[in-house]
C-alpha cells in the first residue's frame, strides 16, 4: 500500500475525507474537531489524519492548491484507500452580488475553464456534479444549526492571477463563487462510482472589494467545518 504521494497504510483512511486546501487547515481540524487523531501522512507535507468525531471514524488531509493537485490526491484515496466520500472545504471568491461574505456555498455544480476532462475522452462537455445525498444532507445539517446555504454552481479556474479579466461574466450566468479545485473533484468521483461535494466560505468579493481579515476566516470557516463534519456523521448512520 502506498502511493509517491501518500504513505499511509491500507484502511488508514476513514470512508469520508474531509479536504482542505491549506495542510496547516488539515492540521488545525484533526486537533480541534477529531477525538485521538493519528498522523498517516505527511508526504510533502500534505498532512493526512484520522480520527473520530461523536463517534464517528473521519479523516481530513489537504489537497494543495488547484485541480492538479486535488486531482492526484482525490484519485488516490478513491481507487487505492477505498475513500467513499471527500467534502472538500474551502475558500471561495464571490462572483455573484447575491452572496455575502461569510456565507457557507454548496456547489451543486462547478463550471470550469479547465481541460481536465479532455483525459476521460468523451465526445462532448460532461457537467461535473455533487452527488446528491451528500448535497442533501448537507443543506439538512446546515439547517439544523441555523445556517442557509446558497446552493448551486461554481466556477473552478486553472487561473487565480486571471490575464483575460472575464471572471465576471460566469457570475452574469448565475455562477455565485469561483474557486480552483471542486471540478476535478467532481470528475473524479463520476470516474470512480465514488461520492464528492464542494463546500466553500465565502472569504472575498469580487463585487463589492470586501474581504474577511484573518481572525473572522478561522470563526466562518470553523462553521464550515462543522457542518462537513455533520455529514460525515450523517453518511455513516446511512451506511
Amino acid at each position: 500500500m502506498g502511493t509517491p504521494h501518500n504513505e499511509a497504510a491500507s484502511g488508514a483512511f476513514a470512508k469520508t475525507v474531509l479536504m482542505p486546501g491549506d495542510p496547516l487547515r488539515a492540521k488545525f481540524i484533526a486537533e480541534t474537531f477529531l477525538e485521538n487523531a493519528q498522523l498517516v501522512n505527511n508526504v510533502r507535507g500534505i498532512q493526512g489524519y484520522t480520527g473520530t468525531y461523536q463517534g464517528t471514524r473521519v479523516s481530513v488531509m489537504a489537497s494543495g492548491m488547484g485541480m492538479p493537485s486535488i486531482g492526484i490526491y482525490s484519485h488516490e484515496l478513491f481507487h487505492v484507500y477505498d475513500v467513499d466520500n471527500i467534502i472538500r472545504i474551502g475558500s471561495a471568491g464571490a462572483i455573484s452580488p447575491k452572496l455575502k461574505l461569510r456565507d457557507v456555498v454548496l456547489a451543486q455544480g462547478a463550471c470550469t475553464d479547465s481541460n481536465y476532462a479532455h483525459q476521460f475522452g468523451l465526445g462532448g462537455t460532461f457537467a461535473p456534479i455533487a452527488d446528491f445525498t451528500l448535497l442533501e444532507t448537507a443543506v439538512a445539517v446546515a439547517r439544523r444549526m441555523g445556517v442557509e446555504p446558497p446552493v448551486g454552481n461554481l466556477l473552478s479556474s486553472d487561473v487565480f492571477y486571471n490575464k483575460a479579466g472575464d471572471t465576471m461574466k460566469w457570475g452574469e450566468m448565475g455562477v455565485l463563487a469561483i474557486e480552483m479545485e471542486a471540478a476535478a473533484l467532481y470528475y473524479n468521483a463520476a470516474e470512480a462510482g465514488k461520492r464528492a461535494l464542494a463546500m466553500c466560505t465565502i472569504s472575498d468579493s469580487l463585487v463589492t472589494g470586501e474581504e474577511l481579515p484573518p481572525a473572522e476566516r478561522q470563526t466562518t470557516f470553523t462553521r464550515m467545518i462543522e457542518i462537513a463534519l455533520g455529514v460525515a456523521v450523517e453518511m455513516d448512520k446511512k451506511g
